[in-house]
């Protein structure tokens, strides 16, 4: 009896250390928001207070924020880049990983292995010589001056996850498309692919996030607005009041571009997780 009383005593203080743990990591993941959310809301010298509630919040900021043709022009700049890096990263990915999933090709493992390791090169690595080589064949400060470097890093994740997706699709599923008198082609569009739709999504959301979130190549390969993206606009936000410091406008402006991240992530949720759940499985 005594010994049962302890065991019970003993889950309860783990269930509570496990809850705390969760609302430990919750409250750590989601507060930094939070304080971006609370500086947005703020204007003055009310951004020097460090109260965790505004004492006067106004919508100010975002009306400038929004007001700011620049910026808007960033917003869709970001959107045609990172939505065409990831179109593409899925069309070359793609039939890339089923080749090295399903097809009798040598060494497969060393080439996967050489595809991984262009993701090591760090960007600060690249981004002086791409500067010098765009810069000669005019294709700095432009959008497809952007895409190809950000697909350069983001293929080589879209094919790793693809991989191990395809790599679990029976055999015997083409086996009897090829019966049914489909190519390798028709049955890769046709059963391969939408067997694999939480992996196509997985390295779609990856893929998306990256170049919506990348700033050290935008800032180095462009240098109007014309081609540049929300994260490198908001390095030149000056704030709507001389010689105020644009704190609020900055924390008002990294809101509304995390917006569409954050909204893709709730959709997409669970595919996310079976997504990468079942890639490191299969892997």
């Amino acid at each position: 009896m005594i010994m049962r009383t302890h065991l019970a005593a003993r889950r309860r203080v783990a269930s509570a250390l496990r809850a705390f743990g969760v609302v430990a990591v919750v409250f750590v993941c989601l507060f930094p928001f939070y304080w971006l959310i609370n500086l947005s809301l703020r204007t003055g010298a009310e951004l020097s207070n460090a109260s965790l509630v505004p004492t006067d919040p106004t919508l100010r900021n975002y009306q400038s924020v929004l007001a700011n043709g620049d910026f808007l022009a960033a917003l869709a700049n970001s959107a045609i880049v990172a939505t065409t890096t990831t179109v593409l990263a899925l069309v070359v990915g793609a039939p890339a990983a089923y080749a090295l999933a399903k097809l009798p090709l040598r060494r497969k493992g060393l080439i996967l292995a050489a595809v991984l390791s262009v993701t090591t090169f760090p960007a600060i690595a690249v981004a002086a010589p791409l500067f010098r080589l765009w810069t000669d064949i005019g294709l700095y400060n432009t959008i497809p001056g952007l895409v190809l470097p950000y697909l350069v890093f983001t293929l080589p994740l879209a094919i790793f996850i693809l991989v191990a997706f395809f790599r679990e699709v029976p055999d015997e599923l083409e086996e009897a498309a090829a019966l049914d008198g489909l190519d390798p082609w028709r049955s890769f569009l046709r059963i391969v692919m939408p067997l694999s739709a939480p992996g196509l999504v997985t390295a779609a959301l990856l893929t998306f996030i990256f170049a919506w979130n990348e700033f050290l190549l935008a800032i180095t390969l462009t240098s109007t607005p014309a081609a540049r993206t929300v994260p490198a606009a908001i390095a030149f936000f000056t704030g709507s009041i001389q010689y105020e410091q644009p704190l609020g406008t900055i924390a008002a402006a990294s809101v509304l571009i995390s917006v569409p991240l954050v909204v893709l992530v709730v959709v997409f949720q669970r595919r996310i997780v079976s997504g990468l759940v079942s890639g490191a499985l299969k892997g």
